[in-house]
């Protein structure tokens, strides 16, 4: 597992892109046969990323989450982005497509993840906070999300947001998770900024076509910095720094969520001046 310690409030403002970059950005996650995990030090959020092929793939305990198996004290949110695979958790098999969402709670000594096609194999995104309590361990496919529509043409910003593991859906310690994707001839995403100082969130792009890019914006509001991200990379977003983006194509990206609120809309928005 690597480790990832994200800049404060002030040292960002003078960092050069490559600092930014080796501070707040994950990549190299989906490596074919393997499971790679970083911990940050953002309410000690860990996002992976997991690709089987022939052999089906255990979680692994990596030592630094210091524990006699990976969810003793975590819970687990996963997306496939990829083909579609099984996910077994304690001995319980769950089948899941392209953007399905699967939700592990603590507890569950055994995690395991296949493919069923090597030519089109699963990309599993991975999410995991720490948990104070056992919830049950759920699917969410796609088709049984909660769908909102935001944003207009006009504005180039329109979207869809679908809410796969949040309140009402999947009981969770203080995970909220999802997908957007733009429209046809949007760009925009997260639209108005914010911030929001009672969580943080990791964004995961995907589904950028080979070439195109998502500038991601982070920092204080009205105090901006860019980091340039492509397909299958992440950026952590403290609580302090807002999180919006623009691409050069269509793309989508995963929202992941954890702290002490999992109401949606605690935003705290701004103008731009």
């Amino acid at each position: 597992m690597k480790l990832l310690n994200v800049a404060d409030d002030e040292s960002y403002k003078t960092m050069h892109d490559q600092e930014l970059r080796s501070r707040f950005l994950v990549n190299d996650l989906f490596q074919p046969g393997e499971v790679n995990l970083v911990l940050t030090d953002v309410d000690r959020a860990i996002v992976g990323g997991i690709v089987p092929l022939e052999t089906p793939l255990p979680l692994g305990n990596p030592k630094e989450v210091a524990a006699d198996f990976f969810t003793q004290r975590r819970e687990i949110g996963i997306l496939n982005i990829g083909g579609s695979g099984t996910v077994t958790v304690n001995g319980e098999q769950f089948e899941i497509q392209n953007r399905d969402s699967l939700y592990i709670g603590r507890g569950n000594e055994e995690v395991l993840f296949s493919s069923n096609s090597t030519d089109e194999p699963s990309r599993y995104a991975l999410f995991s906070y720490p948990a104070h309590t056992a919830f049950p361990s759920k699917l969410v496919r796609q088709d049984e999300a909660r769908r909102l529509d935001l944003g207009d043409d006009g504005r180039a910003n329109d979207r869809v947001i679908t809410q796969s593991i949040c309140p009402g859906i999947v009981d969770t310690c203080q995970l909220v998770m999802g997908f957007t994707q733009l429209k046809h001839g949007s760009v925009w995403n997260t639209m108005p900024p914010h911030t929001h100082r009672r969580r943080s969130e990791i964004y995961m792009y995907f589904d950028i076509p080979d070439g195109e890019r998502v500038f991601h914006f982070m920092g204080e509001p009205n105090r901006f910095r860019t980091i340039l991200t492509k397909s299958g990379e992440a950026v952590v977003s403290p609580s302090w720094s807002v999180h919006f983006g623009v691409g050069t194509g269509p793309y989508t990206f995963i929202w992941s969520m954890g702290g002490e609120n999992q109401v949606f809309d605690d935003m705290d928005s701004f103008s731009f001046e």
